[in-house]
């Protein structure tokens, strides 16, 4: 029986993949938080010397279902399994983003918090591809021109925003056009590669006053129920 018959096949897809994200994202929080306070039966994993970081695992899952995906096209119930699989790896491999971003272990420093940042986007763009939103649809029933020049116009608004410091209104603002175009229009971020090469004095002047050192954010707070107080003050290291 074709589980929840009201939504399309491709949005069942994703509720697996979001749903296998999320609760694996959890669990490799508390395992991992587990492992470096010294609590329960988790070790790290080893080769010798070399700590194996579960994004290797994420890595071989996101290859080995993506692989096996684009080659059989296997109906229902194996691309569920498939698809569960795929937000599994997607999940280990996102929680070290800033191991592979910095090319060093920073999982639980200041560094460390962008891995966390990358897991909530994702979230946050799976829950608006559940729900239908689609950045590249044409349901304004004009030409497809005029649906490709707005498509074009909202994706430069959203890099904008990204560019201006503005990476989560920037990344949800794809499948919001207002809400990208909002983003682009407010001021930048001083640390932005928008505002170090944009702005003039007056105007960095103005940014630094709106985002002074140390301002934080619902977004900040958020991130630390995950990342850690000693992520957020820039101490300590990932286990």
């Amino acid at each position: 029986m074709e589980l929840w018959p009201e939504l399309t096949r491709h949005r069942v897809l994703v509720g697996w993949m979001l749903a296998a994200f999320l609760v694996t994202f959890l669990a490799t929080r508390a395992i991992t938080k587990a492992i470096r306070e010294g609590r329960g039966p988790f070790r790290n994993a080893q080769v010798g010397t070399v700590h194996v970081h579960h994004q290797v695992y994420g890595i071989f899952l996101l290859l080995g279902s993506g692989t096996a995906e684009f080659t059989y096209r296997p109906a229902a119930p194996w691309a569920d399994v498939l698809a569960a699989l795929f937000g599994v790896g997607a999940a280990l491999t996102l929680d070290e983003f800033a191991l592979w971003l910095h090319l060093e272990d920073v999982y639980w420093t200041r560094e460390g918090r962008s891995s966390v940042d990358a897991v909530l986007v994702a979230l946050i763009v799976g829950t608006l591809l559940l729900v239908g939103a689609n950045p590249f649809g044409d349901d304004s029933g004009g030409g497809s021109a005029v649906a490709a020049v707005g498509v074009v116009a909202n994706l430069v608004f959203a890099l904008v925003a990204i560019l201006k410091g503005r990476p989560v209104l920037g990344v949800v603002g794809v499948f919001v056009p207002f809400l990208a175009l909002v983003a682009a229009l407010r001021l930048g971020r001083p640390t932005s590669p928008w505002a170090r090469r944009r702005y003039d004095g007056r105007r960095m002047a103005r940014s630094r006053r709106r985002f002074p050192p140390g301002r934080r954010t619902r977004w900040d707070r958020l991130v630390d129920v995950f990342a850690g107080a000693s992520a957020a003050s820039g101490r300590g290291r990932g286990p």
